[in-house]
Formats: C-alpha cells, structure tokens, sequence
C-alpha cells in the first residue's frame, strides 16, 4: 500500500483530542491542502479558518447540535464557500476532505462536523466575521486523538459492482 492508500484507510473520526496544541506550521500546511481541493471550473469559492481560541470553540460547539466536543478540540478548522457559485458545495465538501486526510497524515485526529443547511450555520458565519455570501461547509475539530476509533466498515463487496448493479 503506498503511503496516500494508507492515509485514505486509516483516517477516522475522532472525538475526544489532548490538550497539547497543533503547531502552527502544521495547521497551515492543513490549511494549504484544503487551498488545493479540486474545484469546478478553477473557481476556488472558498475561505478556511483556523480556529485556535478555547472561547470562541466554546461558543461555537455551544451552536452545534452534534459537535459539542469541538471545545475540547486544539484546532477547529472552519470551511465556507461562496454559495453564488454554482457547485459552492462540493468544492467546499473536497476541500473538507483534504483537511481530514492532511489531518490524518501528520498524526492529527479529526472528526467532520456538518455546517451547511444546519440552523446554526448562519450563527457560525456571523460569529467568524465571515462575509456574505459565503456559507458555512462544514466544521473539521482537529487535535491529538485521545482514542483509537475503529468502526466496522462495510466490505467492498458488499458495497461495490461493475458495469451494472
């Protein structure tokens, strides 16, 4: 297995992170993987956030209705896209994705927080200082895993056919 196989496979959701804080190089280089997500036509309709303030996550996990543990995260990265473009949401949801795996690749446990269509997203925004018309993807609480998640995952022969179902 190559090394992106391996990153792909292993990646979990996790919930529960140490109080040890994410280097700052290391949220960046977070943060440049979600900049590089594939996105229709080039567009790029998004703007990332980095959330490090224990107030603020506080605030933010208070909002949620199933992401409660994002106050005890180290690092609450935050995806909005530009919802006047046409595919504001899969090219928000990518980048989502490139945040988790380049999570997973430096060590760091992550769990995905829904944002869009979600009663709180609108607060989040407005809470972030974000401006219309961006709208809030997702939330991505991110830190040192203070577990091993290992859910059963369906096999791929029972979820995957060829040419015709």
């Amino acid at each position: 297995m190559n090394e992106v196989t391996e990153v792909i496979k292993t990646r979990r959701s996790v919930r529960k992170f140490e109080s040890k804080p994410v280097p700052e190089d290391v949220v960046r280089d977070i943060l440049d993987c979600a900049r590089l997500a594939p996105t229709a036509n080039n567009i790029q309709p998004w703007i990332f956030g980095a959330v490090l303030d224990g107030d603020l996550k506080k605030e933010i996990s208070e909002l949620t209705d199933h992401g409660k543990f994002i106050k005890g995260c180290p690092v609450c990265f935050a995806v909005f896209a530009d919802s006047t473009t046409k595919y504001f949401l899969e090219d928000g949801s990518a980048a989502t994705e490139n945040i988790l795996l380049g999570c997973t690749a430096h060590g760091i446990g992550s769990c995905w927080v829904a944002g869009h269509k979600k009663a709180y997203a609108e607060s989040v925004r407005k809470l972030l200082n974000v401006p219309e018309p961006y709208k809030l993807i997702s939330l991505v609480a991110a830190g040192y895993s203070r577990q091993k998640p290992s859910p059963k995952k369906k096999s791929l022969q029972e979820i995957t056919f060829f040419d015709r179902y």
